[in-house]
């Protein structure tokens, strides 16, 4: 082979190879710029006012017997919350996790109760946000309804109420501890078995929340909350 076909050759490869490495690099600029015209746009939050009430329904048993402060339990959301708009920022299936404040055992003519505290909202896609919550009654008389679904607290509505040990077989009460923990002014009534209103303690009990009791978390606080994705 002549010199001049070989320099001619070597001209033609160097051309192809320089072909190819400019379309390898338009392709790898276009990938780029289509991965930046796909980035998730910024999160948008939305403000879920103060006294909203997040209807729970607990995961873990609570016993006045057995409790300490400090022992951590969680809740399932059962109605999902909406933010401002209609918006829904707490879909079902959320988590709230609570912690016991004080704990009183049932003495004679006192009946045991617990204390608690709501600090965190856990989605379902694993984000967690801080709140602070307190618990409360899920009755009637309490609470109402906007027109976006969302629940308040009343003007009435209690944030120190426990859990109160009712009577014989009875479970757990929500009430509130009056006069600096001298007696118990009694709320609802948690679940459809104990009935719908307030009665008199036939005797001192524990107080005894089991699994699957509803009841009120009512923010003391506004939270910002990401919408909840389109399903």
């Amino acid at each position: 082979m002549t010199t001049k076909k070989l320099m001619k050759r070597t001209l033609v490869f160097l051309v192809l190879l320089t072909m190819i490495a400019g379309a390898v690099l338009e392709v790898s600029a276009q990938k780029r710029r289509t991965r930046r015209s796909r980035r998730t746009p910024p999160v948008q939050y939305y403000t879920v006012p103060a006294n909203t009430i997040i209807r729970v329904r607990l995961n873990e048993p609570l016993n006045s017997g057995t409790a300490r402060i400090g022992d951590r339990f969680s809740a399932n959301v059962v109605e999902p919350v909406y933010a401002g708009g209609g918006v829904e920022v707490v879909p079902v299936g959320s988590k709230v996790w609570g912690r016991v404040t004080q704990v009183n055992r049932a003495q004679k003519r006192r009946p045991g109760n617990i204390t608690v505290a709501f600090n965190s909202i856990v989605l379902p896609n694993g984000r967690t946000t801080v709140i602070n919550g307190s618990l409360t009654t899920l009755q009637a008389d309490d609470v109402n309804a906007d027109n976006e679904g969302t629940v308040k607290g009343g003007s009435n509505q209690k944030r120190d109420a426990v859990f109160i040990g009712g009577g014989v077989a009875t479970g757990a009460i929500i009430g509130a501890i009056a006069g600096g923990g001298k007696g118990a002014a009694i709320g609802g009534i948690l679940g459809g078995a104990l009935g719908t209103g307030a009665r008199v303690f036939e005797k001192e009990k524990e107080a005894e929340v089991k699994s699957g009791t509803e009841f009120g978390v009512i923010l003391n606080r506004s939270v910002s909350l990401p919408a909840t994705p389109v399903r």
